[in-house]
C-alpha cells in the first residue's frame, strides 16, 4: 500500500483540508480521492491529489 495526499484550498490559498490515505495503486487512489472530495463537497474547489512520488493524479483550479 502507498500513501497519497489530498489537499483542497480556498481561492485565496487558505487550506481547507489536507488528508493522507493509503491505496493499492494510483487508479484506486484517484477513486478514493474523488469520493473524499464529493463527501466533503469540495469537488469544485481548488484541489490536488499527489502520489508518493509527487505525481499529480487529480488537479482542479
Amino acid at each position: 500500500m502507498k500513501t497519497y495526499k489530498l489537499t483542497a484550498y480556498e481561492k485565496n490559498g487558505t487550506l481547507i483540508t489536507e488528508e493522507s490515505f493509503t491505496a493499492e495503486n494510483d487508479e484506486v487512489a484517484k477513486e478514493q480521492g474523488r469520493q473524499l472530495l464529493t463527501e466533503k463537497d469540495l469537488s469544485e474547489r481548488t484541489h490536488r491529489l499527489a502520489s508518493p512520488r509527487g505525481k499529480l493524479l487529480l488537479f482542479h483550479v
